[in-house]
């Protein structure tokens, strides 16, 4: 048979993988995080017809003969560049912003992605659409131990953020030297004590001659008493006052004329708190919102690299599985060792250009339409050839 015969056999078989990719890449083009594929073609062994010859004195060297055999795909490559950003404003969403890969986990077995739309489940635990459980390391107490095994995400919807006594409280602002003496001013603000209970504690304020006297109260009867004095407006004497286990800042008050501001600023304590609800900062990690007004962190998601990110094996899902030419696992948190930060509230988009697939498939298809051709020149030649014996 003719070597053309099977040399446009293996162009059609080559542009039909071409169509097939590019047809794939079409059909994902709104799919979150899918990341382009391109084929790569080469040409297969070629037959020596003739040597080359070495150059002689009275002849010169001669170049090889060779027929080529047809075409192969040599590969087929995944674009890993950066999709365009997608606001959802749901918190569960994420977006990583560089490099890097969400780590999963279903049915025992650790696969990557980047496409970051999780929901909690049953279990507290954050999951994709496919069910696989995204990684990282959960919070103790507030604090994350990263650098040990990973673990599943779970946002503790039960948390409770724990009380804490109240030992400080501060007062600013301004008590009105040109007020009348005797006058009064009355300020409180709620404190706690280790198991969250609230009490009042109370500051009178009263002027005298030489300045203001401040007394306190709280509603465990315990008092406290002292004297605020002030030269041109700024407190030279009286600075702080200790009521029941609880030290009261004073120093930044001032005594102009005029204005009447003085207030409780802060105190520390707090009463015990549950979660409400979460927040991602640019690290991964989840930041926890609780009624008390309390920010801990909950937990911080993991984000793995590779020596080779095109050596990734599809494994269905926008997920990848590691292979022996992507190299091992690389995890790290988000922002650290070259790993991309995290973007909440945004799914990334995909990669695929739309206008460079059209032409792909216009390529694609004039391909497979002159290997065709190659096939339906060589029959004619076999036709002649069989036409020769009447």
């Amino acid at each position: 048979m003719l070597r053309s015969l099977y040399s446009g056999i293996s162009g059609l078989r080559s542009h039909q993988t071409m169509l097939d990719v590019t047809g794939n890449n079409i059909a994902n083009v709104n799919t979150t995080a899918f990341k382009s594929s391109a084929v790569q073609f080469q040409d297969t062994l070629s037959q020596l017809v003739q040597g080359a010859g070495g150059p002689q004195a009275q002849t010169g060297g001669t170049n090889p003969a060779q027929i080529g055999l047809g075409v192969l795909v040599a590969g087929i490559s995944t674009n890993f560049t950066q999709g365009a950003a997608q606001a959802t404003g749901r918190p569960t969403d994420m977006m990583i912003n560089g490099d890097g890969f969400f780590v999963t986990k279903v049915g025992g077995e650790t696969v990557y992605t980047r496409a970051g739309s999780f929901d909690p489940d049953a279990l507290g635990r954050l999951v994709g659409p496919g069910g696989a459980i995204l990684q990282g390391w959960n919070a103790v107490n507030g604090v994350v131990q990263q650098g040990g095994a990973l673990t599943d995400v779970t946002i503790p919807l039960k948390a409770v953020a724990p009380a804490s006594a109240t030992t400080t409280a501060s007062v600013t602002g301004n008590l009105p030297s040109d007020a009348a003496d005797g006058s009064q001013l009355v300020r409180d603000v709620s404190v706690y004590d280790a198991n969250g209970t609230e009490r009042k504690l109370t500051l009178t304020f009263t002027k005298t001659a030489a300045g203001w006297n401040v007394a306190g109260t709280d509603a465990n009867g315990a008092t406290a008493n002292g004297a605020l004095v002030f030269d041109k407006g700024v407190l030279t004497s009286g600075g702080s006052l200790a009521i029941g286990g609880i030290t009261v800042d004073l120093s930044t008050s001032t005594g102009y004329a005029g204005m009447t501001t003085v207030a409780f600023k802060e105190q520390n304590g707090r009463a015990a708190g549950t979660l409400e609800s979460f927040t991602l900062s640019k690290d991964g990690t989840i930041i926890g919102l609780f009624s008390n007004g309390d920010k801990q962190a909950v937990g911080r998601i993991a984000l793995a690299t590779f020596v080779n990110p095109g050596g990734l094996e599809k494994a269905g899902g926008s997920t990848y599985r590691a292979t022996v030419n992507s190299g091992a696992a690389q995890v790290g948190g988000p922002g650290e060792d070259g790993l991309g930060n995290l973007q909440g509230g945004s799914l990334e988009m995909s990669n695929v250009d739309l206008s460079q697939e059209f032409t792909n498939l216009i390529v694609a298809q004039r391909g497979f339409q002159a290997n065709a051709r190659i096939i339906t020149t060589s029959d004619e030649v076999l036709q002649e050839l069989t036409n020769l014996k009447r």
